[in-house]
């Protein structure tokens, strides 16, 4: 008798991603004379269910041996063998029928098909419990060639399927903000000085005036102290409002400017033409801006008044004339806010490297950081803790209208279940290709798989080649 040598199939397999509850697979792959098309797996509560067509067409079998196809769920550390296939020569088959079955391969759950009499195309399914590890796992098909004594003359095996998930798991892409080269802020007010009648000296105890100056030593006081901050600028804007003559207003409004300055200026020392002021004679705009929010009965003649081509003092008179009820409301009410002075200190914040530096600003002081520097800190932690996850809250809320912040911050709040926040998010997200991705998984995590392969195509079309990678992930949804 000559021996039998045994042999091992060398496939090169054609490998479906997939990672929605069901799916199907065209292609088809398979060991030596056996192909598999029409794939689909899918989870039903603990249930596990595969089921595909094998195409045992050019299959062939001599009389006293047997194949046997096994599909089989790997994953690392844990596999279990579904019900094999076992298509049996003539020889074997007749010795499969005198033994009630007991010689069948694989136990009694095996398919036997009589390899002369087999179909083209065998319908598979095949349930098994689910379990945890399964969750992207692979399903592989074995192929075993048996000879008359029961030995395992060939055997091999090819991938159809690798990373099986029961439930879309995506894979989220954040972006890297721009770098700022300067830090540059700003913190802006007003303050509402008092002067006596015509006079524009600075008198620091008249009325409300300790308060009002404190708004603006206070402020520079704050950035002035951190170590990390570096005051570049200081300017300030005086108003006077409408009454009286406009030359006398105009003569007001920036002697008073100045006098700030002056008083400013002998406090800190700061060097010559650090300050810079300016002044509005009348604050016509802040005028239009209480009367359009009011209730006052003339308020759109009034408004109209405004927005003439009439001289400052002739509008004054014309409405003080016209609608004396309106004009004491506005003398009593709104005139005393116009006349004030805003100011703006900007400065320079020093730019941070280390993410433990950063995380500490971050709880302490998150307004320091750029959007760089939160990007920076969230690389440093894992992701999906409760840290990563407030690293980019973070800086959405001091950047709230940054697209770039609204991107990372909507994956995020998918990542962690929070669908309503991830919407919020991406509606301020902007059109880039990423934004579009995210909006395609924010779809496939709703269940909208039709919307979200349409983003995903999108994306890619806009360059993101990461698209259609998950594009094939989502996989052909089983409806």
């Amino acid at each position: 008798m000559v021996q039998m040598k045994r042999f091992l199939y060398i496939i090169i397999g054609v490998v479906a991603l997939a990672s929605s509850p069901a799916y199907g697979q065209k292609a088809a792959a398979g060991v030596p004379g056996v192909s598999v098309g029409n794939l689909k797996i899918s989870r039903s509560g603990s249930l596990l269910t595969v089921g595909m067509d094998i195409d045992m067409s050019q299959l062939r079998v001599e009389s006293n041996r047997a194949v046997i196809l096994t599909p089989c769920v790997v994953a690392q550390g844990d596999s279990v063998e579904l019900p094999s296939v076992g298509v049996y020569g003539r020889g074997r088959y007749y010795h499969y029928l005198r033994s009630n079955g007991d010689a069948m391969l694989t136990g009694p759950s095996e398919t036997v098909v009589r390899a002369s009499r087999k179909p083209d195309v065998q319908a598979y399914t095949a349930t098994v419990e689910y379990e945890p590890w399964m969750e992207g796992a692979s399903l592989t098909l074995h192929r075993q060639d048996y000879g008359c004594c029961g030995d395992v003359l060939a055997e091999g095996a090819v991938p159809l399927l690798s990373d099986f998930r029961s439930v879309y798991r995506p894979t989220y892409v954040y972006v890297r903000p721009a770098a700022e080269p300067v830090k540059t802020r700003a913190i802006s007010g007003s303050a509402y000085v008092n002067f006596p009648v015509n006079r524009t000296e600075i008198r620091p105890s008249y009325m409300d005036n300790v308060r009002e100056l404190g708004k603006i030593t206070g402020t520079i006081d704050s950035v002035k102290a951190d170590a990390d901050i570096t005051v570049k600028a200081l300017s300030i804007k005086g108003y006077a409002s409408p009454e009286g003559h406009y030359e006398a207003n105009a003569r007001l409004a920036k002697g008073r400017t100045d006098a700030l300055k002056d008083y400013v200026s002998r406090l800190y020392k700061f060097d010559e033409g650090f300050i810079k002021a300016s002044s509005e004679p009348e604050n016509w705009q802040g005028l239009r801006q209480y009367v359009a929010q009011s209730n006052l009965e003339n308020r759109w003649a009034i408004l109209d008044i405004i927005d003439s081509d009439m001289k400052p003092d002739a509008k004054e008179w014309k409405i003080k004339t016209a609608y004396p009820s309106d004009y004491r409301f506005l003398l009593d009410n709104c005139y005393p806010s116009l006349r004030r002075s805003d100011y703006r200190v900007e400065y320079v914040i020093r730019t941070y490297s280390d993410p433990v530096e950063i995380k500490r600003v971050m709880a302490e002081q998150p307004q320091k950081l750029s959007l760089a520097e939160f990007y920076l800190a969230a690389q440093s932690m894992q992701p999906g803790s409760r840290e990563f996850d407030d690293a980019f809250e973070t800086a959405v809320r001091m950047y709230p209208n940054d697209p770039t912040a609204n991107l990372n911050a909507a994956n995020s709040a998918m990542k962690r279940g929070d669908m309503e926040g991830a919407g919020r998010y991406l509606d301020k997200a902007g059109q880039s290709a990423e934004a579009v991705y995210a909006r395609a998984v924010y779809a496939g995590l709703q269940g909208n798989y039709a919307k979200a392969k349409q983003l995903f195509s999108q994306a890619q079309a806009a360059g993101l080649a990461a698209a259609a990678e998950e594009s094939k992930r989502l996989g052909n949804i089983a409806q």
